[in-house]
């Protein structure tokens, strides 16, 4: 169990976080939603200690973690994240990336000269397994497109074998046939290691569709934490104040009336102003 006790951030006089709290299950897909400036990214990057909370605590298992160099080192073995960006070394090898999840428990004289245990190096492949890349382990970064790029990242954290993954917007930059490609992978190579995952999305479709819980932040609070069947235009409304788009704020009618048809795929929303 993952658990985010009263994270509050602040940047001044501004304050970006204020006072949110989550129990998270182990395999467990959360999906937060909310506007540009709601503390999406924030709350993140306040959970694996990127940023300094001004308040609050991350407990996992039961253990509270403070800011000490050791507590960091132990949060950060079992928080994982996967960037926007994939933060790939387009040089190495995606077998190499992806064992770059496992340098927390090796020696640095053994990372330098990047040589890895064969039980790593095991690890890795069932990783690149669980996203369907085993095939491409020998070849570089580079040479692949962005969507797998992106299940390198989801590899690797798998890889890292944590309790929690954080997803700050993994689709962002792709398209929307790789984006469901990619989701997909994120949640059943999740569910299949019992990890929980906490991920940031734009599109609230792909929310509903891949989300079990839908987190809503704005303004920095907690709106909205329940299942994609209780996200009503007022629940929407909440999330992004102001908006008025009858396509976005009907996106959860629209899912359940396509689930009811038996057709999956959604047709991609963005909220006005989401970030």
């Amino acid at each position: 169990m993952i658990e985010i006790r009263g994270l509050s951030k602040s940047y001044g006089d501004y304050p970006a976080l204020k006072n949110v709290s989550l129990s998270i299950r182990p395999g467990e897909f959360v999906v937060i939603l909310g506007p540009s400036g709601a503390g999406k990214s924030t709350l993140l990057r306040c959970i694996n200690r990127l940023n300094e909370p001004s308040a609050g605590e991350v407990v996992v298992d039961g253990t509270p973690f403070s800011s000490n160099r050791r507590d960091l080192r132990l949060l950060r073995r079992s928080v994982a994240m996967i960037f926007q960006q994939h933060n790939l070394v387009k040089r190495l090898s995606v077998l190499k990336n992806v064992l770059v999840g496992r340098m927390a428990d090796l020696s640095p004289l053994l990372t330098s000269l990047q040589l890895f245990p064969e039980a790593d190096v095991k690890i890795a492949l069932h990783c690149l397994e669980q996203v369907a890349l085993a095939h491409k382990a020998r070849s570089r970064a580079d040479a692949l497109s962005g969507g797998e790029q992106q299940r390198v990242g989801i590899a690797r954290a798998l890889a890292q074998q944590p309790k929690i993954m954080l997803a700050d917007e993994p689709v962002a930059s792709l398209d929307p046939k790789t984006s469901r490609t990619v989701l997909g992978y994120l949640k059943s190579s999740s569910k299949e290691s019992n990890i929980a995952v906490l991920c940031n999305l734009h599109q609230i479709d792909y929310a509903l569709e891949f989300g079990e819980r839908i987190v809503g932040l704005s303004g920095g609070e907690l709106v909205y934490d329940g299942p994609p069947s209780g996200v009503s235009r007022d629940v929407v409304r909440r999330i992004y104040p102001g908006l008025d788009d009858p396509n976005v704020l009907d996106a959860a009618q629209r899912l359940h009336e396509r689930r009811g048809r038996g057709t999956a795929e959604p047709v991609i929303q963005r909220a006005e102003g989401g970030a």
